[in-house]
């Protein structure tokens, strides 16, 4: 870790309060509130939060977006609103050196169209098929307990992947219909968390620092779908640092 980049976010911390008492805090930079990416991590997020045994772990996040956006993604992802902080621009994200994804002088609805089909984002298509084909090294999704409801008029049960695909894995189609229903939570609600198309290439990072603020661990996203140095689990830096 730079000695400038350690600066940069002691500074981050300051300046919006996240100065917790726990043993470890993760600060997370968003790009855009509507940005797949953003949904899927910050619910990935609240069920490690849940399901941490020892509780030794804050999680802050700055997304790009307004407090209206703000309320219903914390309300359709269980991201703690307290712990969110929307800003107007990625001032910040260029202050860190995040990945502005792609810009071909065409606009962000281009540029992220573009990124969705690999160009500048490597690793996105790879993604995409994965979320089809499922995964026999990751963790499944849903449980036999869940109630899936697919763009209003297809309703199912978790359990519905055990009867066709078995279970204890990342099933065929799971992760699609996952990231279908944050896909149709955000055109739903598109004004509200697209606060301006220019920055849906914008790209996140992440920051894990100890009881000393020090940084312990970054990454800095450069692909759609990539919020993490292995997708396949995205969280797993966290399980192996925090003990």
């Amino acid at each position: 870790m730079t000695d400038k980049l350690q600066i940069d976010i002691n500074n981050l911390l300051k300046e919006f309060n996240f100065e917790e008492i726990k043993q470890f805090k993760l600060v997370v930079l968003f790009g855009l509130l509507g940005d797949f990416d953003s949904f899927e991590y910050a619910i990935n997020l609240k069920n490690f939060i849940d399901n941490q045994q020892n509780k030794n772990l804050d999680i802050f996040a700055v997304a790009i977006g307004n407090q209206k956006g703000k309320e219903k993604f914390c309300n359709f992802t269980g991201f703690d609103e307290e712990n969110l902080i929307v800003v107007p621009n990625n001032q910040i994200h260029n202050h860190l050196k995040i990945s502005k994804g792609l810009d071909v002088g065409l606009g962000g609805w281009i540029n992220m169209l573009l990124m969705l089909t690999g160009v500048n984002s490597l690793k996105t298509i790879k993604e995409v098929i994965r979320g089809y084909t499922g995964d026999r090294k990751a963790n499944q999704i849903y449980s036999g307990f869940d109630k899936i409801d697919v763009l209003k008029f297809l309703n199912f049960s978790g359990n519905s992947f055990k009867q066709v695909f078995g279970d204890g894995y990342l099933r065929p189609f799971e992760l699609a219909t996952f990231r279908l229903n944050n896909m149709n939570e955000i055109i739903q609600n598109w004004e509200d968390y697209i606060l301006n198309e220019k920055y849906l290439p914008q790209r996140g990072a992440s920051f894990l620092l100890n009881g000393k603020n020090q940084l312990i661990y970054s990454f800095f996203s450069r692909d759609v779908l990539g919020y993490s140095s292995n997708m396949r689990d995205p969280l797993g830096f966290l399980s192996h640092l925090i003990k």
